[in-house]
C-alpha cells in the first residue's frame, strides 16, 4: 500500500491531522469520507481539494465515501460564514445530489468490481425519520454546549455577527455532522473523516462523540484553505466561481483560468490538483524557475486538470479557441 499521508504531506494537503493517524492507515485498507454541501448542482474549484484527497485515498487502496449532506444541507454550515444561509427544500437538494454524483464519477471509481470502489451516502436517509426528541435524547446529551462553544466557527460566527447571533438551527449543525461520523464509523467502518482546516471542529466532534457514545476510536484529518499568492479567495473570477458544471463555466473559461495562474501558485496547484509524480513536479518546477516566461508549469496544469474535468475533447477545444483568440489582432 502506499502512505496516504506522505502522499499528501509532500503535496502540502495537510493542515492538522489527529496523532496515530498514519500508523491506522498503514495497518491495511480503510474507509474514509468527505462531506460535501448539496446547496448547488455541481462542484466548483474550491471542491476539487478535498475530491482530489478522496481520489488520492483510494489510489493508495483505501474505500472512499462521498457524502452528500441532504440534510445538513438543509440547515447550512457557519463555519468560516458571515451569515446564516438559504434553506433548500428537499426536491432542489434530490436535484442537486443527483449531480453531484454524475461529477464525482469522473473523479472517484464508483462502478467497478475492486473492494475500494467509492460510494456515494447522503444524510438523510438515517436523519429523515429520526425524530427530534430521539436526537437530543440519543446523542445531544454526550456532547455538553461547553464542548460546542468552544469551537471556533462558534466563538468567531458569535463575535462577528454580535448584533444577529446565531440561530439554534445553525448551532445544531455540529452535532448533526458528528452524528454523520458516527453513524459512518458505527455502519460503514469509517475511521477517518476528511475535509478542509474550517471542518476542524465539526470532525473532531464526531471523533469525540464516537469515543462518548461507544468508546471507539476514530480519526481526522484536513487540508489547507487554498488561497491565492496576493491572499484573495482561491476559484473566484469577477465573473464568480469556476465550476465544473460546463454550462457554468465553459471548458475555454476553465482552461483560461488555470493557464493564467500567478507562478507561486502554479507551483502549488500543480502538486494538490494534479496526479503528476513527485519527481515529474520537481522537473516541471525546476524548469519554471529558469525560465519562468515560458510558463510550461502553468500549461501542464491547465492540461492536466481541464482533462481530468472535462475530457480531452474539451481541452484540445479550449486551446484551440485560446490560439485563435491570441492569433487576432485587437482593435
Amino acid at each position: 500500500m502506499k502512505n496516504f499521508v506522505e502522499e499528501l504531506k509532500w503535496r502540502g494537503m495537510i493542515q492538522d491531522i489527529m496523532p496515530g493517524t498514519e500508523e491506522k492507515l498503514m495497518e491495511g485498507p480503510q474507509a474514509a469520507y468527505v462531506g460535501i454541501d448539496p446547496t448547488a448542482d455541481s462542484l466548483h474549484i474550491g471542491h476539487l481539494v478535498s475530491v482530489m484527497i478522496l481520489k488520492h485515498f483510494q489510489s493508495c487502496g483505501h474505500k472512499p465515501y462521498a457524502l452528500v449532506g441532504g440534510a445538513t444541507g438543509m440547515i447550512g454550515d457557519p463555519s468560516m460564514k458571515s451569515a446564516e444561509r438559504n434553506l433548500l427544500d428537499e426536491a432542489t437538494l434530490n436535484h442537486n445530489v443527483a449531480c453531484l454524483k454524475a461529477q464525482l464519477a469522473r473523479f472517484l471509481d464508483f462502478d467497478s468490481d475492486a473492494p475500494n470502489k467509492a460510494e456515494l451516502v447522503n444524510n438523510y436517509d438515517w436523519m429523515k425519520d429520526y425524530s427530534f426528541i430521539n436526537f437530543i435524547r440519543d446523542i445531544g446529551k454526550h456532547i455538553t454546549v461547553n464542548y460546542m462553544m468552544a469551537k471556533d466557527s462558534v466563538k468567531k460566527r458569535l463575535s462577528r455577527d454580535s448584533s444577529e447571533g446565531m440561530s439554534f438551527t445553525e448551532f445544531s449543525y455540529q452535532l448533526m455532522q458528528g452524528y454523520d461520523f458516527y453513524w459512518l464509523w458505527k455502519n460503514k467502518g469509517c475511521v477517518l473523516q476528511l475535509g478542509g482546516s474550517d471542518q476542524w471542529g465539526n470532525i473532531t466532534t464526531g471523533t469525540e462523540l464516537i469515543r462518548r457514545m461507544d468508546g471507539g476510536t476514530a480519526f481526522a484529518l484536513t487540508c489547507p484553505l487554498i488561497r491565492k499568492a496576493d491572499g484573495t479567495k482561491f476559484g473566484k473570477t469577477e465573473k464568480g466561481n469556476i465550476w465544473l458544471d460546463p454550462e457554468r463555466t465553459s471548458p475555454y473559461e476553465f482552461y483560461q483560468f488555470w493557464l493564467n495562474v500567478a507562478d507561486n501558485d502554479a507551483e502549488s496547484y500543480i502538486k494538490i490538483f494534479t496526479l503528476l509524480d513527485r519527481q515529474t513536479i520537481e522537473e516541471l518546477i525546476a524548469r519554471h524557475r529558469e525560465n519562468p516566461g515560458a510558463r510550461e508549469l502553468q500549461q501542464v496544469l491547465a492540461h492536466e486538470v481541464t482533462v481530468m474535468c472535462h475530457g480531452q475533447e474539451a481541452y484540445e477545444k479550449a486551446v484551440a479557441a485560446s490560439c485563435s483568440s491570441a492569433a487576432t489582432p485587437k482593435t
